[in-house]
């Protein structure tokens, strides 16, 4: 593939329905809706638990306060708005490799704006760069995707010398969002602290993915002997010898700390984090994805009440 045909989007956006979302077809057999735990449900009613409910649905605030199990009852809607935050910022354009973190972000996005217009839905897009500079609002078909697509390719990459910060990314989706969404969240997540406590409140109104974008370097530093390495936020640079065992341990001690980190924000926001590296296979990145909240939707029918809220017949 030429570099021009690379820069395409209905080039790329057509290789992509080839050969990821038609494996994605025979993968999930077109029931994207598993991928989602609350696709296009808006609450309807609240009712007593009866004996086979599914326990996911009880509202445990009502319990509490009733002293009876109640249960949310649902109406699902027959289109649903998905909105794509994207950060942009310099640090996405990283890749060790041939493939760039950009490049990866920009494939999920196009892969799923299509899979979910193609099925009459929304999609809409938030972007960040040096701040929330961009936004196409929601709509469908096939047109709209390739809009979102160009949108992504053609920006230069920003110049800034300051860190990214999500949480005017968040700040700024809270206002626009006013109905209940499925949002992607689709960023390497190198940012200034204070982003995680705006996920959680975003969470608690909106279906939140967190797609997060990484590289195999950012874990672990070959031996390189001496380079110079360059923030990619700041424009920091940094003389380092990474022949240096002990350098290499305590740059791989940073990153487990940052993954810790990571993973304990989007636990206690509870949003499940999609991982997508510059050298994985997007089709199997999504399926791991798919059949994990499958395991945990099959986990949450068959479990049991508690027992001071089982329901004798």
């Amino acid at each position: 593939m030429s570099k021009l045909q690379a820069r395409n989007p209905e080039a790329v956006l057509r290789r992509l329905e080839w050969t990821v979302i038609r494996r994605l077809d025979g993968l999930l057999q077109g029931d994207y809706r598993t991928l989602f735990r609350g696709f296009g449900l808006d609450l309807a009613d609240l009712r007593e638990y009866q004996y086979g409910d599914d326990v996911r649905h009880i509202d445990w605030n009502v319990t509490a306060r009733l002293q009876t199990p109640y249960v949310r009852e649902y109406h699902e809607d027959r289109e649903v708005t998905a909105w794509f935050l994207l950060d942009l910022s310099p640090s996405v354009d990283f890749g060790s490799g041939q493939v760039r973190k950009r490049a990866v972000s920009s494939d999920f996005v196009a892969v799923l704006a299509r899979i979910l217009t193609r099925h009459g839905n929304k999609v809409g897009a938030l972007f960040y760069g040096e701040e929330v500079d961009a936004m196409i609002p929601a709509r469908s078909g096939r047109r709209h995707v390739l809009r979102i697509l160009h949108a992504m390719m053609a920006r230069p990459a920003p110049q800034r010398n300051a860190p990214t910060d999500l949480g005017e990314l968040l700040g700024a989706a809270a206002h626009l969002m006013r109905r209940r969404s499925l949002v992607f969240l689709v960023s390497d997540f190198i940012s200034v602290p204070g982003w995680a406590e705006r996920l959680g409140h975003l969470a608690q109104r909106h279906e939140i993915v967190a797609v997060r974008l990484h590289d195999p370097l950012e874990a672990s530093l070959p031996d390189l002997g001496m380079v110079v390495v360059q923030d990619a936020e700041t424009g920091e640079q940094l003389f380092v010898d990474t022949h240096d065992r002990g350098f290499r341990r305590r740059f791989a001690a940073a990153a487990q700390a940052r993954e810790a980190g990571l993973r304990r924000a989007f636990r206690q926001a509870a949003v499940d984090a999609l991982e997508l590296s510059t050298d994985d296979d997007l089709v199997d990145a999504i399926r791991r994805f798919a059949d994990m909240r499958k395991r945990r939707s099959r986990i949450a029918a068959g479990a049991p009440l508690p027992k001071h809220l089982e329901v004798v017949q």
